[in-house]
């Protein structure tokens, strides 16, 4: 292989497996995942600058052989936005570590029982029609019977009001 078709390689392999490596359950699998695709981008960015050239200083070269200094600072900037999104899903996965003692992200019954519902907008949708567990917190049905009926008047003694 040449050195020409070496450097896109690596660059889809780092991609291809950060990818991967995002798709799973674990947070450290996913911290891996997004450092992988943060050092993929760094090299593409690389990749883009060009071949290289003398430092982009004027007076230092003529503007011909000058790099172009673009790429270098978005590289920069790529390497600070990874480093703090990084440093946000250490803190993640040091905090769920510390609340269940696990790091994978398990799966969420609601999330599941929402999927499971059918495909109604929510405008198309009587709350009488659906089962008590769906219905809105504030539904009738869910009210105590003891409960008299709720009413927004208020009983104000004479003369209460503001002046």
């Amino acid at each position: 292989m040449t050195p020409t078709i070496v450097f896109p390689l690596m660059i889809g392999g780092l991609y291809a497996a950060g990818v991967y490596l995002l798709l799973d359950r674990s947070l450290t699998r996913v911290l891996l995942g997004f450092v992988l695709l943060g050092n993929a981008t760094n090299l593409l960015l690389l990749s883009a600058g060009g071949v290289a050239g003398l430092a982009p200083i004027l007076g230092y070269s003529d503007a011909d052989e000058i790099n172009d200094p673009l790429p270098q600072a978005l590289i920069l900037t790529a390497i600070v936005i990874t480093f703090g999104v990084s440093a946000f899903v250490l803190a993640i996965i040091h905090r769920s570590w510390r609340l269940v003692r696990e790091e994978v992200v398990g799966t969420d019954e609601e999330d599941r029982r929402v999927a499971a519902r059918r495909g109604t907008d929510a405008d198309e949708l009587d709350p009488d029609e659906l089962a008590p567990e769906d219905r809105i917190a504030g539904h009738a049905d869910s009210l105590s019977e003891d409960v008299e009926e709720l009413a927004d008047d208020v009983d104000l003694p004479a003369g209460s009001g503001r002046r």
